[in-house]
């Protein structure tokens, strides 16, 4: 190769060098700005305080047929955001002392009324028994649309509701002598669900 080839081919080299470097440093105006925002879900936190160091809502021996047990519990909505619904999921085991139940079930004999104080006088917003109260299809559970009849607001962030429940050993005039000795362990689940979402 000439000396005159070689030396274009080295400025044509160091030329296309130069641009390379050259072509990506171009000047133009500039401004960034970061911004940093951020979510935090609230939270859902009820807890229920019966009347016994257990906290146990009802806990009581020696029942008869007839037998009326009156309890009040309460409601605290311990969370940051507002409760619409408290839906109740009840379930119980019974225990039969002599064997001959025969397929009598005491959970159909224990009569529950949720009640609320109205007007200096106790009244009752459902009735219902411990069997169909459990029963795994019911759909009308929400104890705040009982006590407080669906409001919208239902139970507050920081608030609490008192409620009073009444259970009866249900007198049917009849032979009620398979219950002798039996026991039934009643176990209640508490659901808080959130209100509508809304515009923030």
């Amino acid at each position: 190769m000439s000396l005159k080839k070689k030396l274009g081919l080295g400025i044509a080299s160091a030329a296309l060098g130069i641009s390379l470097v050259g072509g990506g440093t171009f000047a133009y105006f500039n401004d960034v700005e970061v911004n940093n925002s951020s979510f935090a879900a609230g939270t859902l936190d009820i807890n229920v305080k019966g009347n016994d160091a257990a906290n146990a809502i009802i806990d009581v021996t020696n029942i008869k047929p007839g037998d009326t047990m009156t309890r009040n519990f309460k409601l605290n909505n311990i969370g940051s955001l507002n409760v619409s619904k408290v839906l109740l999921t009840s379930s119980y085991t019974v225990s039969d002392a002599k064997g001959n139940n025969a397929g009598a079930d005491l959970g159909e004999h224990i009569q529950v009324q949720f009640l609320i104080n109205k007007d200096k006088r106790t009244e009752v917003v459902h009735e219902t028994t411990l069997k169909e109260l459990s029963r795994t299809d019911v759909t009308d559970r929400d104890l705040l649309g009982w006590i407080l009849g669906g409001e919208p607001d239902g139970l507050r962030a920081g608030t609490s509701d008192d409620l009073i429940v009444k259970f009866k050993f249900i007198d049917n005039d009849r032979d009620q002598n398979v219950f002798q000795g039996d026991s039934l362990k009643l176990k209640w689940t508490f659901d808080a669900k959130q209100t509508a979402g809304e515009e923030r």
